[in-house]
């Protein structure tokens, strides 16, 4: 779509002009889809066998990200990954996406674009479409937020519940390398400067990858009893998954895969890399509870997810919630918590 050059902000566009950019750039809807942008609610089918899956989250100006860091592009795909880490977790495909933007009135009209083509970039990879939302504007700060639609068989779905004392647990990728990526945002990094296994924090911190095909895989597989996403810390998820499966939980220090940049970046600091994993938030890597008798099946199905995975503990009939090095055992740590 051409731009007038006589239209530099979002308030000078006005909001009717806005959703037709959103029209435009979102494309044609997949199949899905029946009804999209431009009336007052969308409409969509579902593959026959499945259930509907929903989840909602918010990108806040000043909390979860910083304009003067961050390219509205990537802003734009974070706020959709995010979500979709979630439909992973629950084993669920991606189908369809509402965006809400919350807008300052002088956002510039190219960093609403940039946004927007964000979002239906990461929609597209995963098959899914932008299939409405709303714009209002905002006093001060940017936000942004995606309700997340997936599907799944009812008698495949994935829940943090599900778990049972004995469970292996097994962790997606590493650790570590969003939580290092933010310090160096807020240390006011050079990226031109930065050695590759940093600026790969950096990435892992702006663009998470959200795990579809491997909760797809494990979940269609029936090769785990829970799994839950990995946004406000191991330490957090683990205690979460236990505590809603009526567990305990044990993790192993010595064997977190904690990414080896942020492993580095910790011991410079002075910190204890493994606590600093522990409650690293962001990773959004997918926990797997796994009975010993379907670790064979698991492994073949992350396998072909081409996903690593790491045996990092297990549930355990008794409550304590705890990790342990050598013979030193300490109570897991909480997370990350708004209003905390």
């Amino acid at each position: 779509m051409s731009v007038n050059p006589q239209i530099q902000t979002v308030a000078d566009a006005g909001e009717r002009a806005l959703i037709e950019r959103i029209r435009v750039r979102a494309g044609q809807p997949s199949r899905w889809i029946t009804t999209g942008i431009g009336d007052d609610a969308a409409v969509m089918t579902m593959n026959r066998g499945e259930v509907v899956v929903a989840t909602a989250d918010s990108l806040v100006e000043d909390v979860h990200f910083r304009r003067s860091w961050t390219a509205p592009r990537a802003i734009g795909q974070k706020a959709v990954a995010v979500n979709f880490s979630d439909l992973a977790a629950m084993g669920a495909a991606p189908r369809a996406v509402l965006l809400s933007l919350m807008l300052p009135p002088d956002t510039p009209l190219a960093d609403f674009d940039a946004m927007v083509d964000g979002v239906v970039a990461e929609c597209e990879a995963h098959g899914a479409s932008l299939a409405g939302g709303n714009i209002t504007s905002s006093p001060r700060v940017l936000a942004i937020d995606v309700t997340a639609l997936g599907g799944v068989h009812p008698r495949r779905t994935l829940t943090r519940s599900g778990g049972r004392p004995g469970d292996e647990l097994y962790l997606t990728g590493s650790i570590g390398a969003a939580a290092t990526g933010l310090a160096l945002l807020e240390g006011s990094v050079d990226r031109g400067t930065l050695a590759d296994d940093l600026a790969d924090c950096l990435r892992r911190y702006e663009a998470p990858i959200a795990h579809v095909r491997c909760g797809r895989s494990v979940a269609g597989n029936r090769a785990a009893n829970a799994c839950m996403d990995l946004s406000d810390g191991l330490a957090d998820a683990a205690r979460q998954m236990a505590q809603a499966s009526r567990t305990g939980v044990v993790l192993e220090g010595k064997q977190l895969p904690i990414h080896a940049a942020a492993r580095a970046w910790s011991e410079r600091s002075g910190a204890d890399p493994v606590a600093s994993a522990l409650i690293g938030g962001e990773d959004y890597e997918l926990l797997f509870a796994v009975p010993a008798k379907r670790r064979r099946g698991f492994l073949a199905a992350v396998k072909r997810a081409q996903v690593e995975t790491t045996r990092i503990g297990s549930l355990t009939a008794d409550s304590r919630m705890r990790w342990v090095r050598g013979d030193d055992s300490f109570e897991l740590p909480g997370g990350y918590a708004h209003f905390g």
